[in-house]
């Protein structure tokens, strides 16, 4: 396959556009100002469990529209389109933030919910074009290029978001919350616009063409072919559980972390500040896991990155100091884009090349599901410890000693699904993930 670079910038630099959702909405300032701003008087821990329960609600819509999409996306040639359609959906949410007001959490995590499906929506076809651009030699490098343009990109905007909000009046503003709100909508104008370089740059690998009702009906028959052959896929299916077990951890972290650190009581700028860390490391970071994976060995870079990810959550459990936040960011960052570019890249080593959006439809499925069980049930852990242990009239040390014990042992409670993802993956043998693909082509 001759490689346009061209196409595979394009390609990247969706994941710089795109980012800035992912670090300023999903893992800094959304957290932040739901729980002081539009869950304002409400009990830290109700709060967690309030955007715990909207993160897995938007994940189970994306996971049953997921591999539907995609089937239908192959079938019509029309990865692209599916790709703007939800990219721009995802913009216009973003920028609806702006004008939600304090004290209104149902309509803040309701937009936000909308905001997550336009995003993760985008992502499924923003993968399956990885193929279209990529040769198979270079597929984790570019894969790693996607991921560590991302966290430049995002990282950028995040830096200028936090600046505003330290120093409001430096840059015409009243006060912190403005800022905020003015930092969704630079998110949304930053997603739209650098999105613009993908739709001219990225072209598809064209296909039998098929439109309307005629690619819905062909890819919804494409998807029950898939799911009778799905038994005969034993790799591809062993991978996604895998996959749906670790990114499930991977995913949480992203989403509740500030909240958890919130919960143990430090400030939000130390938790802001962190989060901006991650963005710098995980820039060279994940480029340099595309190299490891591709000098290495792909599988064994994925292990790498489950085990600092367990060392994590354990520490996690146990830190008092903010100075360890530090710490565990900077581990974070060091793998984060690491394991997402590295699972994606060796996914398309397990799966037809002609049916991609479909098989990455299953793949952010499975991904969006097990985003429903780590918030879910880190909001669950949380609720029952503090109905359990917390005194009937409880003094304030006690209530403030049980609150930090369930945040504890919330954020504790996603380390069984790391040990799970990386037992499954142990069985999953790529030679022979090609050999069953070959047998049903």
């Amino acid at each position: 396959m001759e490689e346009d670079k061209k196409a595979i910038w394009g390609w990247a630099i969706y994941d710089w556009a795109n980012s800035a959702f992912a670090t300023t909405v999903m893992a800094g300032f959304f957290p932040v100002f739901f729980k002081t701003y539009w869950s304002y008087g409400t009990d830290i821990t109700v709060s967690t469990a309030q955007l715990g329960f909207g993160n897995s609600l938007a994940s189970v819509v994306v996971a049953i529209m997921a591999p539907v999409l995609g089937a239908i996306a192959d079938k019509g040639s029309a990865r692209k389109k599916f790709l703007i359609f939800f990219a721009y959906s995802g913009v216009l949410m973003t920028a609806s933030l702006f004008w939600v007001q304090k004290g209104r959490w149902e309509i803040a995590i309701f937009i936000y919910i909308m905001g997550i499906i336009g995003f993760s929506g985008a992502n499924i076809f923003y993968d399956a074009l990885l193929i279209s651009v990529a040769s198979r030699e270079r597929i984790d490098y570019v894969s790693g290029l996607g991921y560590s343009l991302g966290y430049l990109g995002g990282g950028l905007l995040f830096l200028i978001n936090v600046l505003m909000t330290l120093m409001p009046q430096k840059f015409g503003l009243t006060d912190a919350s403005q800022a905020v709100r003015l930092s969704f909508l630079s998110v949304a104008v930053w997603w739209g616009g650098f999105t613009v370089f993908t739709i001219f740059w990225v072209h598809e690998s064209p296909q039998k063409e098929a439109v309307g009702l005629r690619a819905v009906r062909e890819g919804l028959h494409q998807l029950i072919e898939t799911f009778k052959k799905v038994r005969y896929l034993k790799t591809v299916f062993m991978f996604l559980i895998a996959y749906w077990c670790y990114i499930d951890g991977v995913d949480t972290v992203v989403r509740m972390a500030v909240d958890y650190g919130l919960s143990l009581g430090f400030e939000s700028k130390d938790l802001i500040l962190a989060i901006l860390m991650v963005q710098f490391i995980g820039f060279p970071a994940a480029l340099g896991f595309g190299k490891l994976g591709q000098c290495w060995n792909v599988k064994k870079a994925i292990f790498l990155a489950i085990g600092v990810y367990m060392f994590v959550t354990l520490w996690a459990m146990m830190m008092t100091q903010k100075h360890e936040f530090y710490v565990l960011a900077g581990m974070i960052g060091l793998v984060q884009g690491g394991i997402q570019a590295l699972s994606r890249s060796y996914y398309s080593r397990l799966i037809p090349r002609e049916q991609a959006a479909e098989y990455y439809g299953f793949y952010n499925m499975l991904g969006k599901f097990a985003s429903i069980v780590g918030p879910a049930l880190m909001g669950a852990v949380g609720l029952l410890v503090k109905r359990i242990m917390m005194p009937a009239s409880a003094s304030p040390e006690q209530f403030h000693s049980v609150t930090r014990l369930a945040s504890r042992l919330s954020i504790g409670s996603i380390l069984i699904l790391f040990l799970l993802g990386a037992l499954l993956l142990f069985f999953v043998d790529e030679e022979k993930g090609r050999q069953e693909v070959a047998l049903l082509s």
